[in-house]
This record gives structure tokens, C-alpha cells and sequence, in this order.
């Protein structure tokens, strides 16, 4: 058994090895097909091509110049991808990994160069999506319909202009909604699409965006899907073989945005969205001991408003941002008795939030801001002996910017004040926490094109709700979790005119991650009741690689391929421990992924690789907790024509093409081959 796994283990490093020589060099986006495009076209062609490259320039100055890594998907490049959600389209990210519990209805949580799911904060149109009760944002609840840009910061966002929110996570991932674009003279546009296919798939979707005058723009999205979720898996223990159906993993989610955003006379800009989530879904359990079936159920709705305003007086910039959300959540389990009856809980989370972030620009190379934010959490549950707590967090940052042809420097010092309450029980005590981030980018040659960027940032995370005062636990004295962050790394971006590799760019990055007082949960003497406590140091050192190219072959062929890879090693470091420089749990020293795509004429086919190397599921790493390697295949087509002369979309997918058997997280097993298809029409 130790022989296949070897065997294995070489065979996916040798064919994943075989992939990074041969494309080495070859990463690319989508953006780069203009450029060349633009020199074949006809003169009102010209024109419209030359607007675009402009935009695809300022995206790739803001990757290049970034102090810290950035990596991004937008456009083409998201609707290239064979994704369904967010989660989908983040695992193409290098240095991530992405937490899936199985099926279209298993919970979705990222992870950041191995520091945690909590210290990834996640942003939707710059404000950022809350969860006091267990700091999870589920990636899978959020579709990429309508997504625009998502964004990837390791450390933080590389613009002191933003709320004292932006300076407060380990990394950072924003979500950028489609905005209205009526350049073209237009005053309507609509999106129609419907996607189908495995799992009893429906998925139908609007987008409507109107120019209501010369200065206010709407737009509404919503959104339907339905799935039953079902799908066959291989089930082994080394003595038995069964192949099952996961049949739990059903769901029904609707959404619905309305935004609106303008200029006032004064050229002020303000933004207002109201969003909407519903879904009623089952709850995909471990598969052990033969049990395959799992009846418990979750409903969620979500509602949140947020606003924002953004004014210029001279040297002065203004940002204000407000945000209310109502988070409601019911989990019953008929599986369990209690005296009043199926043991079902529910929790009830409140927030508000206000931010004031103000900038002086003191001289053309030297800026300055001050932000301040106010949240407030409250959460009620129906569980015995609660507490019914309330946290109230003031963050107020002081960042600096000097800004020089070849240099730029940044700086910020975060303070942070939380306060708890509780209605029966104790509270954790009053928090005041000073942490600074220094980050550098350097141009050391007269080519534009060449970046040396460093950063140092430290930061920390406050225990949950769940973590302080969850029912079975009992109140429990957590310190939060103490981050340093150390990064060095490069960027390099070439274009060329009128040869077949029109693009070229690299972006690597070393990196030493240090946290402390990692809160993790541990059983006591009864299994029903664990323990929350802060343990030890973690150590984690790490490599990303994110190479880009694009290839115009012909005149009407044109090539992009590309690969990420990541090394990381990100060990107990905490010499008391048993597992004392054992690898922590989920955390492959090697992944990467591989993307392609050629594009000829009204037609372009895709193709997508993701490899996550060996790894293990406990903190002590023995044969019993390995956990093998995984790798998934994925291929679509799209066929873009028009009808009465409105652009219509074709899209056929199949995923994990060659039905491979593999679990991301051990006993939650994942769908083997499946397949979508979709219609988009644009009027």
C-alpha cells in the first residue's frame, strides 16, 4: 500500500513537473488580445481596441507597481474559467487554498499562505462582508454572475486611501460587482443567461442596468439555482470498496442586488447597494463507518445595505462608507432529541458599521491619511444559557505615502479597541492592540518594466463569538491570534509589437509567516463537549510563482497559457508539542495550476489544471493521517455569435474530465466527472 501511494505521489510529480518545464513562461490573461488585435482591425475598429488597452494597462500598472503581491481575475478572464461561484475562481489563485467540504451545496472557505481562513478578509464593492459569530465567509453562496474583478492581496491593499478595515487582516480579497458602462451611448442593457447540467442544475440569472440620467446609473441582478446535488463517490477503508450517492448536498438559493451611484454637481461621487440572499440547503456530512446519508439542514438569509461617498477639495479627499446587515441562520437536526423537541438553533447577527477614511495631500510625492471605523456585533441564538454578546470595535489607522519616479514607500500604524458585553456570563476583557505594516517598491533599473516590492505587516485576529461563548464550550480566556508577515518579491511585464508573443510577465514572491497563539478546538472527556484554547507557534515559509504570456499565432488565432505554483512549508514550530515540526493539517508543500486557452475567430476553448500535492489531515503526520495527492482536469467551450444583431454566449463544460477519485477535506468525497452548459444573451 506504501508502494502505490509512493508510485502515485512520483507519477503526479513527474506529470505536474513535465507541465511547469514546458509552459514555464506561459501564464497569461485574456487582456493582452487587444494589443494585437487592434493593429489588424479596420479604423472604428482601432479606435474601440485602443480604449481597451488603455484599461488593460491601468490594470496591469496596478499589479506591477503593487508594494504587495496582487493577483487578479476580471473580465474574459472569469468568464473563461469553468466556474460557478467565487470559490470556483479563487482556486487558480497561487498560494491559496481553498477549503471544500464536496458538492455545489458544501461550505467553500479560503486559506492564505497557510495563516487561516479567518485572516482573509473579503470585501464586496470596498466594504468588507462581516461574520462575528465564526469569521467565515462562505465563497460559494457568492456567483460569479455578477462579478466584474476579483482581487487577491497578500498583506493588505497597496493604497493608503481606504478604510482603517483595509489595513486590518492578514490578506485581503475583494469581490468588484459589474458596474454600468454607457460609453457606447446606451441607456439599457440586459444580461440574460441560464447555466445547466449536473447534479440536477438550474441556474438562471438577469442583469439590468439603466441610465436613469446623465449622472445616476442602476443596475439589478438576480439570481435563482436549484441542484439536487446528488453525485456517485468511491467510499474505501482499505478493506472495503463501495461506490455511493451523496445525496445531501441539495440546494435552493435566490439573490437579488439593486445598486445605484452617481455624481452630485460638486463632482462627489456616492454609491448605494441593496443586497439580498435566501437558500434552504442539506448539509454534506463525514462519510465513516458506512454512513452515507446525513438529514441535517441549514437556512440562511442575508440582507445587507451599504453606501459610500467619496468628495475631492483641493488637496483634500473625502471617503465615507455605512453599512447595516442582518444575518439570520436556522440549523435543525432531526437525527438528534431534545426535551422541546428535533434539535433546531437559531442565530440572529446584527452589524453596523461606519467608516471615515480622510486624505491630505501634503506634496506631489507625500500623502497622508487618517481612518476610522465603528462596528457593532450583536448576536441572539435560542440556546440554552446563552450569552447574548455584543462586541463594539473602534479602528482608527494612520497611514503615510511618499510616492518617487522609481521609489515608493508606505506606512501604517493600526489601533485597535474592542469591547465586549454579554447578558449572562462573562465577557472577554477589553482589547487594545498596536500593530504596524511597512511596505516598498523599487524600480533599480530605467526599465518600466522590472519591480522589486517588500512588505512587513503585523497583525493579529480576535477569537468569535463561537470561539468565546459558544453554548457547549462555556465562556473560554482566548488571546487572539498574533500574525508577522515578511514578503520579498519581483514583478516583471513585457509587451511586444508585431511578433507572436505579444506579452510576457512574472511576479514571484518569498515570504515568512509567524503566528502565534494559534485558537484551535479540542475534545474534553465527552466528545460532545470540546474545548477552545490558544496553542503554540506556527511556522509557515513559502515560494509563489504566477507566470503570464500571450500569443497571437495568426491573424485570427491568438494563444494564452499560463501556470501558478506554490512550495510552502508551514510546520508546528511550538517545541512543547507533539507534533513539533510536523506539517499543519492541510497544507501540501506543493500546488499549482495550469491554464489555456485558444481563441479562433467566434470560438475558444479552455482548458484548466489544478494540482494540490501530498499532505495530512491531523497535526501529526503519520501513514494513518496522509492524505494523498489530487488533481482535476477541467475543459469548456464557447461559441459567441450574434441573433438580431445582440451578442449571444454558448458554453459547454465538463469538470474533472478524467472522474478522478479525491477528497479535498478527508471523508467529505468530491463529484467525479460532471458537466454544464449555458445561454447568455445581451440586449
Amino acid at each position: 500500500m506504501r508502494r502505490s501511494k509512493n508510485a502515485l505521489v512520483s507519477v503526479n510529480y513527474v506529470f505536474f513537473t513535465f507541465l511547469a518545464i514546458i509552459w514555464l513562461g506561459t501564464f497569461t490573461s485574456v487582456q493582452s488580445f487587444a494589443q494585437t488585435d487592434s493593429t489588424k482591425a479596420d479604423s472604428i475598429n482601432k479606435v474601440n481596441q485602443l480604449k481597451e488597452v488603455q484599461i488593460r494597462k491601468v490594470k496591469i500598472t496596478k499589479r506591477q507597481t503593487s508594494s504587495t503581491p496582487l493577483q487578479i481575475l476580471s473580465g474574459a478572464d472569469l468568464e473563461k474559467l469553468n466556474s460557478l461561484s467565487v470559490a470556483d475562481a479563487v482556486r487558480f489563485f497561487s498560494g491559496v487554498q481553498l477549503k471544500d467540504y464536496g458538492g455545489i451545496g458544501g461550505l467553500k472557505t479560503i486559506n492564505v499562505r497557510s495563516m487561516g481562513t479567518n485572516h482573509t478578509a473579503v470585501f464586496y464593492d470596498g466594504v468588507q462582508l462581516g461574520n462575528a459569530q465564526n469569521g467565515q465567509v462562505d465563497l460559494g453562496k457568492f456567483s460569479l454572475d455578477n462579478i466584474e474583478e476579483i482581487e487577491l492581496y497578500n498583506g493588505q491593499k497597496s493604497s493608503i486611501f481606504q478604510s482603517a478595515k483595509g489595513f486590518a487582516s492578514a490578506s485581503s480579497l475583494y469581490l468588484n460587482s459589474k458596474q454600468p458602462d454607457f460609453s457606447d451611448g446606451r441607456t439599457q442593457k440586459v444580461r440574460a443567461s441560464i447555466k445547466g447540467g449536473s447534479f440536477g442544475l438550474i441556474n438562471p440569472s438577469l442583469l439590468w442596468q439603466s441610465k436613469i440620467s446623465n449622472n445616476v446609473y442602476s443596475s439589478l441582478s438576480a439570481e435563482y439555482k436549484n441542484a439536487n446535488g446528488k453525485y456517485k463517490f468511491r467510499s474505501t477503508n482499505g478493506v472495503y470498496d463501495t461506490t455511493a450517492v451523496r445525496k445531501d448536498g441539495d440546494i435552493e438559493t435566490m439573490r437579488l442586488e439593486l445598486g445605484l451611484n452617481g455624481m452630485l454637481a460638486d463632482s462627489s461621487k456616492w454609491k448605494v447597494k441593496l443586497y439580498g440572499y435566501k437558500d434552504n440547503q442539506g448539509l454534506p456530512g463525514a462519510v465513516v463507518n458506512n454512513v452515507f446519508a446525513f438529514s441535517q439542514r441549514m437556512w440562511n438569509k442575508n440582507f445587507f445595505v451599504q453606501s459610500s461617498y467619496e468628495k475631492n477639495i483641493g488637496k483634500y479627499s473625502l471617503m465615507a462608507t455605512a453599512k447595516y446587515a442582518n444575518d439570520n441562520q436556522r440549523y435543525l437536526n432531526p437525527d438528534i432529541i431534545t426535551v422541546n423537541g428535533l434539535q433546531e438553533n437559531n442565530y440572529h447577527l446584527q452589524e453596523v458599521y461606519v467608516s471615515l477614511a480622510n486624505k491630505l495631500k501634503i506634496t506631489n510625492y507625500w500623502d497622508v491619511v487618517l481612518s476610522t471605523d465603528y462596528q457593532r456585533n450583536v448576536l441572539n441564538a435560542d440556546l440554552y444559557r446563552f450569552a447574548y454578546p455584543v462586541r463594539n470595535t473602534i479602528l482608527t489607522a494612520l497611514a503615510t505615502q511618499f510616492r518617487f519616479a522609481r521609489f515608493d514607500i508606505q506606512a501604517n500604524l493600526l489601533n485597535t479597541l474592542k469591547y465586549d458585553k454579554t447578558q449572562s456570563g462573562p465577557a472577554d476583557i477589553n482589547r487594545n492592540e498596536l500593530t504596524p505594516t511597512v511596505m516598498l517598491s523599487w524600480q533599480p533599473f530605467n526599465q518600466k518594466e522590472f519591480r522589486l516590492r517588500s512588505f512587513y505587516k503585523s497583525i493579529f485576529r480576535m477569537p468569535t463569538f463561537n470561539d468565546l461563548y459558544y453554548t457547549y464550550y462555556g465562556f473560554i480566556v482566548l488571546k487572539p491570534e498574533y500574525t508577522k508577515q515578511y514578503d520579498l518579491g519581483f514583478t516583471y511585464i513585457k509587451g511586444y509589437d508585431n511578433r507572436i508573443l505579444s506579452q510576457f510577465s512574472i511576479q514571484a514572491d518569498a515570504y515568512y509567516n509567524n503566528v502565534k497563539n494559534k485558537i484551535v478546538a479540542v475534545p474534553g472527556n465527552n466528545q460532545a463537549r470540546w474545548s477552545m484554547m490558544n496553542l503554540g507557534l506556527v511556522e509557515i515559509k513559502g515560494i509563489d510563482v504566477n507566470i503570464q504570456s500571450a500569443w497571437q499565432l495568426t491573424e485570427y488565432v491568438n494563444l494564452t497559457t499560463g501556470i501558478t505554483y506554490t512550495y510552502q512549508n508551514a510546520i508546528d514550530a511550538d517545541k512543547a508539542s507533539a507534533s513539533y515540526k510536523d506539517l499543519i493539517p492541510y497544507t501540501p508543500k506543493h500546488s499549482g495550476s495550469f491554464l489555456a486557452s485558444a481563441a479562433y475567430k467566434n470560438l475558444s476553448m479552455n482548458y484548466s489544471f489544478i494540482y494540490i500535492g501530498e499532505r495530512y489531515n491531523q497535526s501529526t503526520n503519520n501513514v494513518y493521517n496522509y492524505v494523498q495527492p489530487w488533481y482535476t482536469h477541467d475543459l469548456a467551450l464557447h461559441y459567441n455569435t450574434k441573433l438580431n444583431r445582440r451578442e449571444v454566449r454558448l458554453t459547454a463544460e465538463v469538470n474533472n474530465l478524467l472522474n478522478q477519485d479525491y477528497e479535498v477535506i478527508t471523508n467529505f468525497p468530491m463529484p467525479g466527472r460532471y458537466y454544464r452548459i449555458g445561454l447568455t444573451y445581451n440586449y
